[in-house]
């Protein structure tokens, strides 16, 4: 029998914010385009036969949202359309980009002798990010929180479907990927994948292994529309993940992602640039997704960011953050301890990040998001586990499997810290609460009810913490 050995990664997953965008379309050289009919049902025929004539094939059909995806080597295709509301380059963003990675190795003995916590998940004890949140008193509700009959749509780089924390919760039939040539299933022996770590924090299986997500009770969908291998995406596969997620009926989406884009347009480089306009068509087209998700019965929660941007200040009032700013989605700012290992009973969770982005009018809530801020580097102990003390406040998830050189099948697990791990304490929060109102749940009535129950930090609306911090805790 093979011997299976427990891997701890340490994983800095900070968003990036690089945008790459075409607007113009050289003579010969096939661009593709985001068409935006005039209303948001379907594209009439004019429009279509306006495409046809004017050089376009047609790549992907969002007929149902008024959108259409279209390829075209005339350089004035955007021209060629004048019955269409828009048409826009179909951008590519790097919604994400880990910057810092260190692995630790945990003696597989562990397994054995969990921390004597009554509870039989071994790392429960380093989700700190529960107790922030309240999930184990939501637990313990006389009507348990547990995201028991909720979907929850996980839009990302896909998911390692054989993680024993992820396996029993996921919905393998209806996960699905818009990104070409890339499975939804992560390839074998990749490294850290975004999307696991995601879902776990979300809803990893209390099955008396590992982890426990906040909603451990709850159905995960995956859906990759950013690639695993680059953490890049083009802007209509996040149109069309959304647009499935709600036709899958999921209750919960989310987007632990988000690019930064100059509302002025920009355009250093003549073959890479976009406009003005086509900055708000694109937010538009967002809106579309998000709104159609929101008819069905979505609730979509993203990331707010990670460039440390304020967009209360005056200097930053041409940064647009996508998918955050788009009406019906609830943005996520990143809050952590400093040393919670050092005084776990006492510790604030409060604490914004270093790193994330905020706004009184762009931040929704905050969430346990981690960050390395504590000052020394002595060691602390938790969970059995010893390692420096800042290691701690990082948010700990699922990782990968993978079978090394020796044939040794490893089960792997990451701290991270990010907006990106913000969120799905978010979705978590949010799954609970669909599941007391028995797995389904008005968007609107999601959102009103996550402003009760959240804990509120200064006065009724922040700069970091916008409504307050999520809570599951019922009162």
């Amino acid at each position: 029998m093979k011997r299976t050995v427990i891997f701890l990664t340490v994983v800095m997953a900070l968003l990036m914010s690089v945008v790459s965008v075409t607007a113009v379309s050289a003579a010969g050289t096939p661009r593709e385009y985001i068409i935006m009919a005039q209303g948001e049902t379907s594209v009439s025929q004019t429009v279509k036969t306006q495409i046809t004539a004017a050089g376009g094939t047609v790549t992907r059909d969002l007929s149902s949202m008024g959108m259409i995806v279209a390829t075209s080597s005339n350089p004035n295709f955007k021209a060629s359309i004048p019955s269409a509301r828009a048409v826009m380059p179909n951008v590519k963003l790097q919604w994400l980009a880990p910057t810092k990675t260190i692995e630790l190795d945990v003696d597989a003995a562990t397994i054995n002798n969990p921390p004597n916590t009554g509870d039989d998940d071994f790392y429960l004890d380093l989700q700190w990010g529960h107790d922030a949140v309240n999930a184990l008193e939501a637990w313990n509700d006389p009507e348990p929180g547990r995201g028991k009959g909720v979907r929850v749509a996980v839009i990302d780089s896909g998911i390692d479907r054989n993680h024993p924390d992820i396996s029993p919760n996921l919905n393998q039939a209806l996960s699905t990927s818009f990104v070409p040539g890339e499975s939804v299933f992560v390839q074998p022996n990749s490294t850290f994948n975004h999307g696991t770590h995601v879902a776990g924090t979300i809803a990893g299986a209390d099955n008396g292994f590992g982890i426990v997500g906040i909603a451990p009770d709850a159905e995960i969908v995956a859906i990759k529309a950013l690639s695993e291998f680059t953490g890049s995406g083009e802007w209509d596969w996040l149109v069309a993940a959304i647009k499935y997620a709600g036709d899958i009926n999921a209750d919960v989406i989310n987007m632990s992602l988000g690019g930064v884009m100059d509302v002025r347009g920009s355009c250093d480089d003549p073959s890479d640039c976009y406009t003005a306009q086509d900055v708000v068509n694109l937010r538009e087209s967002l809106a579309r997704a998000v709104r159609y998700a929101n008819r069905k019965g979505a609730t979509v929660i993203a990331a707010a960011g990670n460039d440390g941007i304020n967009f209360d200040d005056w200097n930053n009032r041409y940064l647009v953050n996508f998918p955050g700013a788009v009406p019906g989605v609830i943005a996520i700012s990143a809050l952590a301890p400093i040393g919670w290992a050092t005084d776990p009973a006492h510790a604030d969770f409060d604490i914004p990040t270093s790193y994330t982005d905020a706004g009184r009018e762009y931040v929704d809530f905050g969430a346990p998001g981690g960050d390395t801020e504590y000052p020394g580097n002595e060691n602390c102990t938790i969970a059995t586990l010893t390692r420096p003390c800042w290691v701690f406040d990082l948010v700990f998830s699922a990782g990968r499997v993978y079978v090394d050189a020796a044939g040794v099948t490893r089960v792997s697990f990451f701290w991270a810290g990010g907006t990106s791990m913000a969120t799905p304490h978010a979705s978590g929060v949010a799954a609970i609460i669909i599941g007391w109102n028995g797995g389904s749940m008005r968007p609107d009535m999601v959102y009103a009810e996550m402003r009760r129950l959240a804990n509120h930090v200064g006065p009724s609306t922040t700069t970091y913490f916008g409504q307050g911090t999520v809570s599951a805790q019922w009162r």
